[in-house]
Order: structure tokens, then C-alpha cells, then sequence
């Protein structure tokens, strides 16, 4: 969880602008950022918004690609010149673990023990109290009214504490907006423990004001953590119990 242990990342793209004397790794690092935040992008985006040439940029990914921190995402190809598929990047879990720092050893420790000593019951518990502190901090900021709204002011504060979310049209027929994180600090804990993402599932809900659907998670294998959130279900009050949850992402 960013700042201890689950906060729940923004609606904006962070600005990274480019500085002259900064390092090769520096930039590097940037880059592997802005894909985590934005992917799946192309080197195209990626030059645009960090200010570099395209040559430069595919230099990077090169590099980053070589050292799997990254890979091309198979998904949806768009067209580019004289027909040929640009290429899109997404984050591999061992770049998510470069991003997440070096704590997460400590926490997972923490947490066995917890399981081994309470059961499951007491990570749940301890999962659902560290949401819960999340949604009163959140709810103070959330000032938004309609689930669109919510969710693109819900991705900024996501962002500001280290997830690099963003808010995005859903794509199906019925209205809806996804809310996907392209980094989860905790990803490994999450694959162990997947109270985790229920907690903070069940903490969108509740700050969203509306239903939610986890559709994938970075700890289930997908590139990006996807919330699906329909607009127009208020508070969820005529759907089945549990539709809050991670259903069908482990």
C-alpha cells in the first residue's frame, strides 16, 4: 500500500517534463513511470509528453524491454504509418517491483505472521481497518458529486499516493468509467493475500457511492489493476451481496 500499508491512484497524467542535465537512469526511470501510468502507450506518447526525440525514446524502452521491465501489450493495435501496428508498452511485474521500493519483504513477513498467529480472520480485519482509514481520508477530498466525477477525483488521489491511476471511459454498450491503476506498490503481498483487494474494492464502493467490479489486477497477472464502474446504479442497493468484490481476478 503506498504510504503504509494499503492506501488505495490519478485521473491526470503526472507532468514530466524534461530536464536537460538530468541522467540516463533518471530519464529511464521517468519513462518506466509514465508506461506504468498511461500503458498501454507508444513511443510516440511517451516522446510527446516527456519532451524527448522519438529515437531517444525507443532507445529507453529498448533498454527497458532487455531488462523485462517492460514488454509490447498484444491488446488492441492501432494503425500507424503506411498501415504497420504501432507498438504498445505496458509494465511487467518486475518493473512494478522496481517502482514499489524495497519494503515490501518487511510487510509480507508482517503479514504471515498476522495469518499465522490470527487467521485468516485477522488479516481480513486488518485489510478492512486500513481501508476504512483510507475511505475517511479520501471522502474528505471527494467533493464530486455524480460516480464519473467521483472516480476521475478518486484516480488523482490514487495517483498522488503512489498508483498511477487514471479514469477512463468504459468499453462496452452500457455507460460506465474504469478506474485502472498501472502500478500497485503491493503486488506481491497482494498475490498473497488477497484481502487486500477486496478491502480496497469494497473502499471504492463506498467512496464512489455507487457499485463496482474489479475486472483485473496487477497481482492476478493483468498489466494494469481495472475497476469497472456503472454509471447510473446508485449505492448498489438492488444487487446481489458480494458484487463489490475481486470476482473472477485470481
Amino acid at each position: 500500500m503506498s504510504t503504509q500499508a494499503a492506501d488505495v491512484v490519478g485521473h491526470h497524467t503526472p507532468v514530466l517534463s524534461s530536464h536537460p542535465h538530468e541522467t540516463d537512469g533518471t530519464t529511464r526511470r521517468r519513462v518506466l513511470e509514465l508506461v506504468a501510468s498511461d500503458g498501454p502507450v507508444t513511443a510516440a506518447h511517451l516522446a510527446s509528453t516527456l519532451g524527448l526525440t522519438a529515437p531517444a525514446v525507443r532507445r529507453h524502452l529498448t533498454l527497458l524491454e532487455d531488462e523485462g521491465r517492460i514488454e509490447v501489450h498484444e491488446g488492441q493495435p492501432t494503425p500507424a504509418r503506411r498501415g504497420r501496428p504501432a507498438r504498445h508498452y505496458v509494465v511487467t511485474h518486475g518493473g512494478q517491483s522496481e517502482l514499489a521500493g524495497g519494503y515490501e519483504e518487511i510487510a509480507a513477513s508482517l503479514l504471515r505472521h498476522l495469518r499465522a498467529h490470527g487467521g485468516d480472520a485477522a488479516v481480513a480485519e486488518f485489510a478492512r481497518e486500513r481501508f476504512d482509514a483510507v475511505v475517511r481520508r479520501y471522502a474528505r477530498q471527494l467533493d464530486a458529486t455524480g460516480p464519473a466525477d467521483r472516480t476521475a477525483r478518486l484516480a488523482e488521489l490514487l495517483t498522488a499516493d503512489g498508483y498511477a491511476a487514471s479514469a477512463r471511459p468504459g468499453p462496452g454498450v452500457v455507460p460506465a468509467v474504469q478506474l485502472c491503476q498501472g502500478h500497485c506498490p503491493v503486488q506481491h503481498l497482494a498475490q498473497e493475500h488477497p484481502e487486500l483487494c477486496e478491502a480496497e474494492a469494497r473502499a471504492f464502493t463506498e467512496l464512489l457511492g455507487t457499485h463496482v467490479q474489479r475486472l483485473a489486477t496487477i497481482a492476478g497477472g493483468a498489466h494494469a489493476c481495472t475497476t469497472n464502474i456503472p454509471l447510473g446504479i446508485p449505492g448498489g442497493t438492488d444487487l446481489p451481496q458480494g458484487t463489490t468484490t475481486t470476482e473472477g481476478t485470481r
